[in-house]
């Protein structure tokens, strides 16, 4: 099992706008940053599909995304990277409409996590 250590745990929670990437069918790659995001779990992350065109169109195709946590505060970076689930209903989906306009909601649940600080 993948797990997040406590320092990278309370990284997470200390940063404000995180890098998502998402690759086409044919490999194109995207990068976005993202603010409605939350570690529900030690395996979970939920992000709020707010305004995603491309993105959303990425992960419908290719279903995989990294996400990069480095901050000031962080003491180095790390790399979350997790299958997609979109869900447009549900009580998932009710909890993160709650508190941003969300359109969709992506479940991502770890794969793997990298730890780049040396």
């Amino acid at each position: 099992m993948i797990t997040l250590t406590e320092e990278m745990k309370a990284a997470f929670n200390t940063i404000k706008i995180f890098p998502v990437a998402t690759a086409s069918k044919e490999g194109v790659p995207n990068v976005v940053p993202i603010g409605v995001i939350s570690l529900v779990d030690d395996s979970t992350i939920w992000i709020a599909d707010n305004f995603m065109k491309k993105t959303l169109s990425n992960v419908l195709e290719d279903p995989k995304v990294p996400i990069y946590v480095w901050g000031p505060e962080t003491k180095g970076s790390f790399q979350i990277k997790g299958d997609v689930e979109l869900k447009t209903s549900g009580p998932e989906f009710g909890t993160i409409k709650g508190k941003s306009p969300a359109k969709g909601l992506l479940i991502v649940k770890i794969t793997d996590v990298y730890d780049c600080r040396g």
